[in-house]
């Protein structure tokens, strides 16, 4: 499969790379009922990010943070070693590079900058090493940095960002509504001459990528994995890659093939899964579909998810 059908698949923003061989330490994972739908022994892990990470302030600055020196502020989210893109604003406010006030909004499930070098209303932008800047809808502080993450903030607008957090308003009710669970009211699965429409979709977590994220938390992979365990899903399958060509690390796994109803997809050349995951206001690039790959999308409880066929 190309590295440009990769990079939409499951965000690992390798589009640019079209035409560059796969690496061959890739590892397959079959996923199905005999099978199971859980991590097994020795599953690879990711490395933990260990260089400088370049960081632009409109208006303030361009800084680098050494990932080292960084600790998360959503240790219930990151294993120790990882951490956010809001966590590199919090340790140059720490280290005195920049005049930094925060807090953490209940309602939205996320921090908010109340204040930053005597402005309010920011954003950001991110990309991993090999692609480009794009519009997100991801809550900053569980937007995972690797090396070679870039990331730019800048003020947004008022429009936009009373949106942005009206959505996560909107998916935090919907999850107490629910008891504190993750229940998707729709999930889509557009293979490529077939649909499935699944409703109020319980998630659970399955915690593959128990090296990067906490117990317990809930991914965009799990939606899927939970469809399985639940018998609605026939097989999946998992390949895990850490690099591809220029970009590196990759670090993620790539779903490659889903069976259900007696339909399945499986990719090859130029054609494979995408997916988005979120609130309608951000449908496709508005913000929901992002290049990061779904292994370490947190989510909450967003309002619906779709994995599409596309052929490039």
């Amino acid at each position: 499969m190309s590295p440009r059908l990769f990079g939409l698949l499951l965000g690992t923003l390798v589009g640019v790379l079209a035409g560059v061989t796969l690496q061959a330490t890739a590892q397959e994972f079959e996923l199905n009922a005999e099978n199971g739908w859980w991590p097994r022994e020795n599953t690879p892990a990711g490395r933990k990010p260990s260089g400088r990470i370049a960081v632009s302030i409109a208006g303030v600055g361009n800084f680098t943070v050494e990932a080292s020196a960084v600790r998360t502020v959503r240790p219930d989210v990151f294993q120790q070693g990882h951490f956010s893109v809001f966590d590199l604003l919090v340790h140059l406010g720490e280290r005195g590079a920049i005049r930094l006030t925060y807090r953490f909004a209940e309602d939205m499930a996320t921090h908010v900058i109340e204040d930053l070098n005597g402005q309010s209303g920011w954003w950001y932008e991110a990309h991993y090493a090999g692609g480009g800047f794009e519009s997100n809808a991801v809550r900053m502080d569980l937007y995972p940095v690797k090396d070679g993450t870039r990331v730019r903030f800048f003020r947004e607008d008022a429009k936009r960002l009373a949106e942005l957090y009206a959505a996560f308003r909107a998916e935090v009710a919907r999850w107490r509504n629910h008891g504190n669970r993750t229940i998707i009211p729709q999930v889509l699965i557009r293979g490529p001459n077939w649909t499935l429409t699944f409703k109020d979709v319980e998630v659970r977590p399955f915690d593959w990528r128990g090296d990067v994220l906490q117990p317990g938390v809930v991914t965009a992979l799990d939606v899927l994995l939970s469809l399985g365990e639940q018998g609605l899903l026939a097989a999946l399958k998992l390949t895990w890659y850490p690099k591809i060509g220029r970009a590196d690390p990759i670090d993620n796994f790539f779903v490659e093939l889903i069976a259900a109803g007696g339909k399945s997809a499986q990719a090859v050349g130029s054609c494979g899964f995408i997916y988005e995951v979120g609130e309608s206001t951000f449908r496709q690039f508005k913000g929901n579909f992002v290049h990061m790959a779904s292994d370490v999308r947190v989510i909450l409880c967003p309002e619906y998810m779709e994995w599409s066929w596309r052929c490039l």
